[in-house]
């Protein structure tokens, strides 16, 4: 029996669910803070925290606690509508991941484990050109430079207080129970709603939630995790209409994908003034994940084709 109290934020969200379930499956105490009393995490002893800021009481929730998982965040929407994006974002992402980190430091917890994000890197790359942890910072819109300056100030922790912090990247991240854009495509490939994308030849990377949890876990404790920033993806990538197939091979359907050339597309969406749509649609985000495959000795346990079975199979469950 593992001997470990882990603090999981962000407990009853998409990740925070897979990774309380897998942690105590696996013999870990788990102590699972949500923002909401009616929130509920299977199995797991709850703690409720309230909005998580700069103000945030952590004491009750780190009593006892040997290592914290950070996965609350004011996460990435399409249609923002703060005045000052930024400044919200900042409240939860920024201030109030570096509270829980400094309160988290000064009662002895040993690592902090931050899922961050890929926008921290960049929104696209080159062709062949995937990022890697050794690239410059390059956020482009409110998200990533929250997310950025979070990890910038939770290394600075680490260096002053000598609290262990591991930083892990993800990109787009599906599984069962997955929502928004991901859950909006299988959507549409299960209608067979015919969609303009079957000549698009891109190559971006994507997590199954499963495998990432596989990462955060395997970064509870490795020696070699300390201070570190890791990216994560499932090791396969794939173009969008690669994915658009493999998700209706995974429901049962026919794929209705009409050869568009990728160049129509983009006009198009810029004349509806859509060009970053255009742009997750038909450019590239590649990922390297050689540093935790060396590192950490870590390959992702389930393929991208078993991951969008998962997924598929929830899917139709919720459907039916």
């Amino acid at each position: 029996m593992i001997n470990q109290k882990i603090l999981v934020t962000g407990a009853s969200g998409f990740v925070g669910k897979s990774l309380c379930a897998e942690l105590l499956s696996q013999g870990y105490s788990v102590l699972a803070a949500v923002r909401s009393s009616s929130s509920v995490v299977k199995n797991a002893e709850m703690v409720t925290i309230g909005e998580i800021d700069g103000d945030a009481d952590w004491t009750d929730a780190l009593k006892g606690v040997d290592v914290a998982i950070h996965l609350a965040a004011r996460v990435h929407v399409m249609k923002d509508t703060a005045l000052d994006p930024l400044t919200e974002f900042r409240k939860v992402n920024v201030e109030g991941t570096l509270n829980l980190a400094q309160q988290a430091a000064k009662v002895g917890i040993k690592r902090f484990v931050f899922v961050s994000s890929i926008k921290v890197s960049g929104e696209a790359t080159e062709e062949e050109k995937p990022f890697t942890e050794s690239d410059a910072a390059n956020p482009q819109d409110a998200y990533g430079i929250s997310k950025s300056e979070a990890e910038q100030g939770l290394l600075l922790i680490a260096q002053q207080t000598g609290m262990e912090v591991v930083i892990i990247r993800p990109p787009l991240v599906y599984g069962a129970g997955v929502k928004a854009n991901f859950a909006s495509m299988m959507r549409a490939v299960q209608r067979g709603i015919p969609l303009p994308l079957g000549a698009i030849h891109n190559k971006r990377s994507f997590v199954y939630v499963e495998n990432l949890v596989s990462l955060i876990l395997r970064c509870i404790d490795h020696p070699a995790a300390v201070n570190q920033v890791f990216l994560v993806s499932d090791g396969c990538d794939l173009s969008t209409t690669e994915l658009l197939r493999g998700c209706a091979v995974a429901l049962g359907v026919k794929a209705r994908l009409l050869p568009v050339p990728k160049s129509l597309i983009e006009v198009g969406a810029a004349l509806l003034g859509k060009r970053n749509v255009a742009q997750r649609l038909c450019g590239n985000l590649q990922l390297d994940i050689t540093k935790a495959r060396t590192l950490l000795g870590w390959t992702p346990p389930y393929t991208i084709g078993q991951g969008l079975r998962a997924t598929a199979e929830r899917f139709r469950n919720i459907r039916s």
